[in-house]
């Protein structure tokens, strides 16, 4: 919705397909797809699963292909962040980002943030939900922050100006939803865990959330969050985005 309301907002006009109504759901070829698709648009906004897609994908385009989300990316998101936690602290560096929860493709796309924007991040995720290692190894090659993963979410918390959540069953994974809820409990942003951050710290959330769970109402709907101005401002990013690809 974000990327499509941006674009008529830009002027522009959308063609929103699903896989199922693609020739890839025929056995077209990824490259054959990208090839034809770019001699009818100016630009491909694609949300999967697998990063593969993507690179194969950007890689026949002769028009900009926009990663909206995969497995190891959410780029998109991550520039929403950006902007949100400029908007209510003034800038990066300094400052200290705990994310709570699942390493996934969020938490991946903030770690590479943070090594570019220099703010410090600690990742607190369960064992065996780490984010990716390429990503954190390649991130911390040339980071002048400090970006640490841990186990306890509290000492993640810790001082923190911001405090980020996501969900704990992205999509696709809805058959290991009931065992990743196990393996979370303790990982949830809530009135005790937000006293362990700065008095003035900001929450997000990338949304959807599922209340209750990842996140309570009381922090959510609290005068700590800017879950809502984040999820307005990847429309903005996203606008920004498209305005300087396609021109």
């Amino acid at each position: 919705m974000s990327f499509e309301a941006g674009i008529y907002q830009l002027g522009g006009n959308t063609i929103a397909m699903h896989t199922s109504e693609l020739q890839l759901g025929r056995g077209e070829t990824i490259g054959d797809t990208a090839r034809t698709l770019s001699r009818y648009l100016n630009g491909i906004v694609i949300r999967t699963f697998s990063h593969l897609t993507l690179e194969q994908f950007s890689g026949n385009s002769t028009i900009p292909v926009i990663n909206g989300l995969s497995d190891i990316h959410h780029p998109c998101q991550a520039l929403a962040d950006l902007m949100t936690i400029h908007e209510k602290k003034g800038g990066f560096k300094g400052l200290k980002v705990a994310f709570i929860g699942d390493g996934n493709n969020v938490c991946n796309s903030l770690i590479e943030a943070a090594s570019m924007m220099e703010f410090d991040l600690a990742a607190a995720c369960p064992e065996g939900f780490e984010p990716d290692a390429g990503v954190l190894d390649n991130a911390k090659s040339f980071a002048k922050s400090n970006i640490i993963v841990l186990r306890d979410p509290m000492d993640a918390a810790d001082m923190a100006d911001v405090v980020y959540t996501d969900t704990w069953v992205s999509m696709g994974q809805e058959k290991e939803a009931e065992a990743k809820k196990k393996k979370f409990q303790g990982y949830q942003i809530n009135s005790r865990l937000l006293s362990c951050s700065k008095k003035d710290a900001t929450v997000l959330h990338c949304l959807p959330a599922h209340r209750g769970q990842e996140i309570t109402d009381e922090v959510m709907d609290g005068h700590h969050s800017a879950v809502f101005d984040q999820a307005e401002n990847r429309l903005h990013t996203q606008k920004a985005l498209l305005e300087m690809l396609i021109k």
